[in-house]
Parts: C-alpha cells; structure tokens; sequence
C-alpha cells in the first residue's frame, strides 16, 4: 500500500516515515510539510493512504483532507494529531477521514491503524473512540435537526452569539479564542451560508431560531 506522510515537523516526519517503512505491505512515496504540499503530492502520486496532520501551515489537515478526497475518494486518509477536542474529531470525520490516531500512539498502534484504513476500516484510538462512543450514545430529545449542519459545533456557536448582537471582539473575549481565530471562523460562515454581510447571517440565523438570548 502506497503511504504519503503529511506533517510540518521534519523530525517526526522522518521517525514516522521509518516506522512505515518497516511495516510489511506498507511503502512510503512521498512527504508533505503544508496542507497545500499534501494536496499536490496526492493529486501527483495517487497514494492508498495519506497519513496527516492536523495543525499545518496554510491549508490546515481537514480542508486538506476534503480536497484530497475531492479529487480521489479512495484514498484513505488517517489523521495523526495532538488534538483529541471534539470539534477536531468530528470535522476530520465529516472531512472523509477513516481513522484518528493521537500522536502519542505506540508504534504498533500507528501500523495497525494505516493497514486497517488501506483495508477500508474506520479506526480510532481508544481516547478517540470513547469521546465517538459517548456522543453517539447521548440521548437527545427527538425533533428537527441541529440548524445548519454544515456548520462545526464552534461555528453554529459563534453564530448564536452573532444573532445576539455580539461583534467579533466580545465573541473573542466570550470564548476565549484569538481575534484572527474569530474572524476565520465568521468568514467559513459566511461562505457556507453563502451570505455576503453580517446583518443577512444574523437574519438567516433568526430565522432558524438563533438568537434567541439577548446579549449580556
């Protein structure tokens, strides 16, 4: 199986490359340091497997993950990352990734789940695992679905506070984010409400039933 590592620190690039190498049916054919090298290096080499990165420059691992699997739905595509939030495990998962590893998986581990996922498997590590578990096995009332699914749960959360009048530096300071972080999140907004200003989200937001709060 033809493996493509995508990860921004040479160091463990390299340690990860060797462990893959050594691993029986696996080859490694080629490196990528950004989300936009993955990209092109997948488009190029058409690899069964692209293990990736989530914190990379530029394009970050899930939109890269979603252009890889734009292109070439077959891949199969294994999330090797630092973070275990929620909201990372599931916009992977909604991206098209098969399996999600914590960077602190053993060797064997790391190997077993590139194998599982060139075979067609979803596979998780256990930490992983217990917080897919647990939201799946949460009960929820019955109803109409979330608003706007296509929305992260950080999104569909920004835009609450958007519908209650809240700028971008109060959201800021309310969720303990970056101004810049903010700001990015409110541009995927806007692109996947397909609005063009803030008063249309705020609309479309109410209309949905956001809002609701009045801002404190």
């Amino acid at each position: 199986m033809r493996v493509l590592v995508a990860d921004d620190h040479p160091m463990y690039r390299y340690g990860l490359r060797t462990l893959l190498e050594a691993t029986p049916d696996l080859e490694v054919v080629g490196e990528a340091a950004t989300g936009v090298e993955a990209v092109t290096a997948a488009a190029k080499l058409k690899p069964d497997i692209v293990v990736m990165d989530l914190n990379m420059p530029g394009l970050n691992g899930i939109d890269a993950t979603r252009a890889i699997l734009g292109v070439n739905p077959g891949t199969g595509v294994l999330v090797l990352t630092m973070f275990d939030d929620d909201e990372s495990v599931f916009a992977a998962m909604r991206a098209g990734a098969r399996g999600y590893l914590l960077k602190g998986a053993d060797k064997d581990e790391i190997a077993r789940a590139a194998l599982a996922v060139a075979s067609g498997e979803a596979i998780f590590g256990p930490a992983v695992a217990q917080r897919v578990i647990a939201y799946f096995s949460t009960a929820r009332p019955a109803g109409q679905p979330p608003a706007f699914p296509e929305l992260t749960e950080r999104e569909r959360e920004i835009l609450e506070l958007i519908a209650q009048g809240h700028r971008n530096p109060a959201i800021a300071k309310r969720l303990v984010l970056s101004p810049n972080t903010v700001r990015n999140h409110v541009s995927s907004i806007f692109a996947k409400l397909q609005v063009a200003d803030r008063a249309q989200v705020i609309i479309r937001a109410r209309e949905a039933g956001l809002g609701r709060e009045q801002p404190t």
